[in-house]
């Protein structure tokens, strides 16, 4: 696959400018850049959401033009998108089967498809059970049933945008076994990431964009991860070593055996004991899946204890609702950005004062009436002081990469002035410079003395961030460490219950 020239403007925008790219056969060929470099869009253009404004598209030294995702899973290119495009409320075999314009007729050969999918699973090392529910499988298996689809379907060239994102390191494994499967059969893939060990482990090639544009292609080995990351960013990245602290502050919240569906290995909590105090970090180190999720809604109001106690400033919760926690000086950066953090289809600027609205600054008639002037004023201090990399602040906050979308939500979060920053899996998806950023913001927080209860999957995220560690399996704390030289042995132990 060649692509040539390519440009993509968005009025006097360039999303891409005048990039070229080509794909080897049997090969991973990695796209790296920082969020909102322009690779969301290049894949976009290549799958036929969008258009390019200039340039030619090659496959097999032909060239096409690909007017639509589905023509150009007739030309052979599958993606599996960050956020999976899976119909929950449908099976693993319907959603794999779905949208197969080679079959021919009213009625679909159930036991015959069945058959072929478990087979092309077998073959790639996809192991998957076509009669679950979506909504019953991991994240893991949903990423494997997004992989077998695209093969169904006849991919030849395969799009795995930020693949491992949700994944622990054991599935992230399995991925890279499937990955060398595919190229070993003469498959090719375009690889985004920007985690640098999975790049530098994964990839034959590796193209660099920034600012929408190429910086350079070279092969795996001509640089480490620093001079990749120092070319993704254009300058020097040093390492960081954040100060661990220990907190004597006041008690921001308190956990005394709290029970949730504790029945529930996995969406459950039994007899957690926590507390974070003011101006410290607290990291929950673990696998995704054990908990972290009711945590994190019972840590905000979201849901209510069916046993033991919360107690936020010292004072014992009566009331479980988010906007009593709010109220309190709690502030919540959710694990998903897109369905819980921001609404897509409001600005920028509606987005960063959702939780103010109310304030005499930004409205009158208690609230009913908005000043849009002052809105937006304050807006672009915030996409300055945040770094929010934008056209406009009247933009669609959906239109942001996701990097920049997470700054919207830190900066409206940590603008509130909490006592209280939950901050579930922030970095997830992130660049290295926009993870070296949400990190600075968060130290900057916790030294002016904001309590932050830091739950990530991310085990480097955990070890760098946090002054105490807690881990939690099925539900459980199964221990507590110092965020100084922390037992890096015993503490994966506890993460798989030992």
């Amino acid at each position: 696959m060649r692509m040539e020239h390519i440009s993509k403007r968005f009025g006097d925008f360039y999303a891409n400018k005048d990039v070229s790219l080509d794909v080897r056969k049997g090969e991973v060929h990695t796209l790296l850049g920082e969020n909102g470099a322009g690779k969301s869009t290049l894949m976009n253009i290549l799958i036929g959401l969008y258009q390019p404004t200039e340039g030619k598209i090659f496959l097999k030294g032909r060239e096409v033009r690909i007017e639509s995702p589905s023509q150009a899973v007739k030309l052979g290119i599958g993606m599996v998108h960050q956020h999976f495009m899976l119909v929950e409320a449908m099976t693993v075999f319907d959603n794999i089967v779905l949208g197969d314009k080679n079959h021919k007729g009213i009625f679909i050969d159930k036991e015959a498809r069945k058959r072929e999918i478990l087979a092309l699973s077998e073959k790639y090392g996809l192991d998957v059970q076509p009669d679950r529910l979506i909504t019953e499988i991991s994240v893991g298996e949903q990423q494997r049933v997004e992989i077998l689809k695209a093969l169904y379907h006849g991919a030849e060239l395969l799009i795995l945008d930020e693949p491992s994102a949700a994944l622990t390191d054991i599935e992230v494994e399995g991925l890279f076994e499937i990955m060398n499967k595919l190229i070993s059969e003469g498959k090719s893939i375009i690889f985004i990431s920007h985690k640098m060990r999975e790049v530098l482990r994964i990839s034959d090639r590796i193209t660099i964009l920034r600012a929408g544009e190429v910086v350079t292609t070279v092969n795996r080995g001509e640089y480490d991860g620093q001079g990749l990351a120092n070319l993704m960013i254009g300058r020097e990245l040093s390492a960081s070593q954040y100060e661990k602290k220990d907190s004597q502050a006041e008690t921001v919240i308190e956990l005394r055996g709290a029970e949730f569906n504790k029945e529930s290995k996995h969406n459950g909590l039994n007899g957690v004991n926590l507390s974070v105090r003011k101006g410290e970090i607290v990291g929950i180190a673990g696998v995704d899946g054990n908990g972290q999720t009711q945590l994190a809604q019972l840590v905000t109001g979201v849901i209510r204890p069916d046993q033991g106690e919360v107690s936020l400033k010292n004072s014992k919760v009566a009331v479980f609702d988010p906007d009593n926690f709010i109220r309190e000086g709690v502030t919540h950066v959710p694990e998903d950005r897109n369905l819980q953090g921001l609404i897509g289809d409001m600005t920028i600027a509606d987005n960063l004062v959702l939780r103010t609205t109310d304030k005499a600054e930004f409205s009158s008639g208690g609230g009913l009436f908005l000043k849009k002037g002052r809105i937006r004023n304050y807006a672009r201090q915030m996409a300055k002081k945040y770094d929010i990399r934008c056209t406009s602040v009247e933009q669609d906050v959906r239109s942001l990469s996701g990097g920049n979308q997470q700054k919207v939500i830190l900066a409206r979060e940590l603008e509130a002035g909490p006592d209280l920053l939950v901050a579930a899996h922030p970095t997830r998806g992130l660049d290295i410079g926009a993870t070296r950023f949400v990190h600075d913001e968060m130290i900057q927080a916790r030294d002016s003395g904001v309590g932050i209860l830091l739950i990530s999957a991310d085990f480097d995220e955990i070890l760098e961030m946090s002054d105490r560690i807690l881990v939690i399996f099925e539900g459980q704390i199964m221990g507590e460490y110092s965020g100084k030289n922390p037992p890096i042995e015993e503490i994966s132990l506890a993460m798989t219950g030992k």
